[in-house]
């Protein structure tokens, strides 16, 4: 047997300032306590919290902004490892991985849905529609996101929300690079959003997976042109 070995006082700094952001002391986007305030507030040397602080960062749940201080950018490292393992992807393999999200997504939505989901899902789409008009790429794919989350959020699983937010930046870039206004392709030619919207609104479990599958079937054709 190998004899137990002491934690480490960096350690112990760690876990403290871990748990102060996942659970909720230190929201995302707050700027937590200086390297000085916490030295004091914890009672331990700045080497120890400046190190601590490092560890943190790596994990992806801290950003030091030179000139302003250090700031939670996320509170969950499992969700951040994730994303990571996403951005550096092959577009063809996430698109495999949320076509499987997607049709649990729809389906749960369909199910699941109720008036508040609803009323989000339409505002999603009424800027997506908007974007079109205006030619805003960058709105456009801000609705996009805005509405496939929705549609995750209606399915009322915290599970399958916390794993389709990882895919948040990647499905962006894919909007963004692939959408109808970026390749100059006819917007109104079989628009599935309003289908699946529709399919959920009136709980056609079926109708909403079919869509579902015909939104992805979409992306796939525009990465193969």
């Amino acid at each position: 047997m190998k004899p137990i070995q002491r934690r480490s006082l960096v350690d112990t700094v760690v876990d403290r300032l871990h748990s102060e952001i996942t659970s909720g002391s230190w929201p995302v986007g707050t700027r937590i306590p200086t390297e000085a305030e916490l030295t004091e507030q914890l009672g331990v040397s700045r080497p120890s919290v400046r190190e601590a602080v490092r560890s943190i960062v790596q994990l992806g749940l801290l950003e030091t902004r030179q000139g302003d201080g250090t700031y939670v950018v996320a509170d969950d490292p499992t969700e951040v490892a994730l994303r990571r393992t996403i951005d550096v992807a092959d577009a063809r393999e996430v698109l495999a991985v949320r076509r499987a999200l997607d049709i649990l997504a729809a389906r749960e939505a369909a199910g699941n849905r109720d008036d508040d989901d609803l009323a989000a899902l339409a505002d999603a789409l009424a800027g997506r529609r908007a974007a079109i008009e205006a030619q805003d790429v960058d709105a456009f794919a801000d609705h996009d996101v805005a509405f496939h989350l929705g549609v995750a959020g209606a399915s009322h699983n915290r599970l399958l929300v916390g794993l389709y937010a990882s895919f948040d930046a990647s499905l962006r870039h894919s909007v963004a690079q692939n959408s109808c206004l970026s390749n100059n392709a006819d917007p109104n030619t079989a628009d599935l959003h309003e289908a699946l919207f529709r399919a959920i609104e009136r709980r056609d479990v079926d109708a909403a997976s079919a869509a579902a599958v015909g939104v992805l079937d979409q992306s796939e054709q525009s990465l193969d042109g």
